[in-house]
C-alpha cells in the first residue's frame, strides 16, 4: 500500500530508486487510471489500438538532434466515433508523461467525453513519444533520447490531425483544417496543448489547457505553498515542526542520527538525504486529492489525522516515548516536548507501517527500495526502463524540482532542506550525464505564465500545488474571462478536477461538486461557440 502511495505522490524530484517512474505531474495516473477502472468494463477492452506512422525527426535545421533521422515510428491512438455526425469536430485528449492506455477511461466519462457527445465529434486519446508503446528508438539510452523534447511531440500532435484516418470512416476526410480540431490535456499536456495552439494554430482550432504548468521553474519549491495555504492548519503546524526536528539533527546535532533513524525503523538507509525523503513522503498525498471518491487518495487526510491525534494510534508506540523525547530536546524543541511527543510517536508509527513494514515484507532493502545513490540502476538503458523519459524531459528542459531547501529562511518548509537542488538532480547526472540546470528557455518561449491566445482555454484548480506554474499563479497577472480566451479557476479544487467524471447512473446532486460541473457546463459551452466560428468559417 505504502509503496503504491510513494509513486503516486512523488513529486519531479526523481527521488527514489522504485519510485523514478513517477513524479507529481504524472503521479495521478498510478491510481486515477486504475481507481476510474475499478467498477467499469476495462476500456481497453472497448477501444481498438491504433497507429499512426510519424517521423522521428521534423526539425532537421536543429543542431540539437543531431544526428537527424529520416525515420518513422508508430504513434499509438484510440478513438471513439460512437458520437461522430457529419461536420463533428475531433477532439484530441494528449495523453502526456505517461501510458495512453490510463487516460482511456476518459473516452467513457469526463470532459473527453462530454465534448464528444455535446458536438457529435470524435474522441480520441493520443499517446506522447516516449511512453507507453510509442518509442521512435531501439533503446533509452542519451542519445537515443535527444528526440525526446516537447517540440517534436508538438509537431507529432499536429501531424497527427493533418494526416490521420479513422478506421471505419475512410470515406470521409477528418483532417485538419477541413475539419475542427479541438485539444484538451492536464498538466504537463495541459501546457502542451497550450503551446499546441501556439505553435499550431491552423492545425488545432482551439484547445483547453487543464492545470497546465505553463512555466518551467528549475527550483519549484512553491509547490508545497498551496499545501502550506490550504491545508488543516494544525496539520501544517506540526508537519513543520516535526520535519525541522529531523533537519535540526540531521544538520546541526549529527551525534543522534542514528538514533533519529532508528526510531523510524529506517537505519537501513544509508544517506541522510534519503533518509529524510522519506519522512518528507506523506505530505505529498495532496495532489492526489479528488472529488471523485473512486479516484480520490485519500493518504493525505489519513497521515494528518495521525499526526493530530491527541492519543496514540498504536499503543506500542509507547516504548519509544524515552527516545522521542530525547530526539525532541536534541532538535532544538526541549521546551515543547509535551505538545510534540504523542505527534511523534505517530508520525514513527506512520512511517513504520506504510514506508517500512511494506519493504521488509517484500524481502527488499531499504536502500534498494529508497536510495537515489544508484549508479547501476541509472545504467539501463534499455526499453524496459521506461522511467527514464520523464525524468529525461525534466532534467534537460521542464525541471520543477521540488526543493526544501528553496524556502526562505523565515519559513519552516513542509520537506526537509535536505532536498536540495543537487540531491533532486542526481537522477540528471547519474542517468543521463546532465550536471547542469535544463534549458527552461525551451519551454517559456511558449509564453509561459502570460500565454494567451484566441480560443485557448486556462483552467485551473485553486488548491493545485502546481498552480505557482500555470497562468493562475500569484506571478501572473490577473485577466478577464471571455468566451474566446476563458479563464477558469476552479474553487477548491486540485489537479485538472475537470478531466475526470462519473457515469449518468453515478452522477448525483453533489457528485460532481458545483464547481467541478459548473466549469465542465462552461468548456461545454465555449467549445461548442468555437465550432460555430469555424463552421462560419472564422479563423
Amino acid at each position: 500500500m505504502a509503496v503504491k502511495r510513494v509513486a503516486l505522490f512523488l513529486s519531479l524530484f526523481a527521488a527514489t530508486v522504485f519510485s523514478l517512474v513517477s513524479h507529481p505531474l504524472e503521479k495521478r495516473e498510478t491510481l486515477d487510471s486504475r481507481s476510474l477502472w475499478r467498477r467499469d468494463v476495462d476500456p481497453s477492452t472497448l477501444y481498438a489500438e491504433h497507429n499512426i506512422t510519424v517521423p522521428i525527426d521534423y526539425f532537421h535545421n536543429e543542431t540539437m538532434y543531431e544526428p537527424h533521422s529520416n525515420g518513422t515510428f508508430p504513434l499509438r491512438y484510440w478513438f471513439d466515433a460512437s458520437y461522430y455526425k457529419d461536420g463533428g469536430p475531433v477532439i484530441v485528449l494528449q495523453s502526456g508523461e505517461t501510458d495512453g492506455t490510463g487516460r482511456l477511461p476518459f473516452l467513457q466519462k469526463g470532459i473527453l467525453h462530454q465534448l464528444a457527445q455535446a458536438t457529435n465529434g470524435i474522441g480520441v486519446v493520443l499517446e506522447h513519444r516516449y511512453y507507453g508503446k510509442s518509442f521512435p528508438t531501439p533503446d533509452l539510452s542519451t542519445p537515443n533520447l535527444r528526440f525526446l523534447t516537447t517540440q517534436q511531440a508538438l509537431a507529432d500532435m499536429a501531424y497527427f490531425a493533418q494526416n490521420v484516418v479513422f478506421e471505419g470512416l475512410e470515406d470521409k476526410n477528418l483532417t485538419a483544417p477541413e475539419t475542427a480540431y479541438f485539444g484538451y490535456g492536464g498538466s504537463y499536456a495541459g501546457a502542451f496543448v497550450a503551446f499546441l495552439r501556439v505553435q499550431y494554430p491552423d492545425v488545432y482550432y482551439g484547445t483547453i489547457s487543464s492545470s497546465g504548468v505553463t512555466e518551467a521553474i528549475w527550483d519549484f519549491w512553491e509547490y508545497y505553498e498551496p499545501v502550506r495555504e490550504y491545508g488543516p492548519p494544525d496539520c501544517i503546524s506540526l508537519q513543520t515542526k516535526l520535519i525541522n526536528v529531523a533537519d535540526n539533527i540531521l544538520r546541526n546535532n549529527t551525534q543522534y542520527v542514528s538514533q533519529l533513524k532508528s526510531a523510524f525503523g529506517l537505519s537501513g538507509i544509508t544517506y541522510n538525504d534519503d533518509f529524510a525523503q522519506v519522512l518528507s513522503y506523506p505530505i505529498g498525498g495532496w495532489q492526489g486529492r479528488n472529488w471523485d471518491p473512486d479516484v480520490n487518495d485519500p493518504s493525505f487526510y489519513e497521515y494528518c489525522d495521525n499526526i493530530t491525534s491527541p492519543v496514540l494510534i498504536n499503543n506500542a508506540t509507547a516504548n519509544a516515548t524515552t527516545t522521542v523525547r530525547q530526539l525532541l530536546s536534541a532538535g532544538g524543541y526541549a521546551n515543547q516536548i509535551s505538545t510534540l511527543t504523542t505527534p511523534m510517536l505517530n508520525f514513527i508509527n506512520y512511517i513504520q507501517q506504510n514506508y517500512v513494514a511494506p519493504v521488509l515484507a517484500s524481502n527488499t532493502t531499504l536502500d534498494q527500495q529508497y536510495s537515489t545513490h544508484n549508479q547501476t540502476f541509472y545504467d539501463q538503458t534499455d526499453l524496459a526502463q521506461t522511467w527514464r523519459s520523464w525524468p529525461y524531459q525534466y532534467c534537460t528542459q521542464w525541471g520543477f524540482l521540488q526543493t526544501g531547501s528553496g524556502v526562505p529562511c523565515n519559513e519552516l518548509p513542509l520537506i526537509s532542506r535536505l532536498l536540495t537542488l543537487e540531491y533532486n538532480s542526481l537522477i540528471c547526472k547519474g542517468a543521463f550525464n546532465i550536471t547542469g540546470p535544463p534549458d527552461t528557455a525551451a519551454i517559456n518561449k511558449y509564453g509561459g505564465f502570460d500565454i494567451a491566445y484566441d480560443r485557448l482555454a486556462i483552467v485551473d484548480g485553486e488548491q493545485d500545488p502546481w498552480r505557482g506554474a500555470s497562468p493562475h499563479s500569484p506571478l501572473a497577472r490577473n485577466r478577464t474571462s471571455t468566451v474566446e480566451r476563458p479563464f477558469l479557476l476552479i474553487q477548491g479544487a486540485v489537479h485538472h478536477w475537470d478531466e475526470n467524471g462519473r457515469f449518468a447512473n453515478e452522477t448525483t446532486a453533489a457528485l460532481p461538486p458545483g464547481p467541478v460541473r459548473e466549469v465542465q457546463r462552461e468548456e461545454v459551452g465555449f467549445v461548442r461557440e468555437w465550432l460555430e466560428e469555424f463552421r462560419a468559417g472564422k479563423r
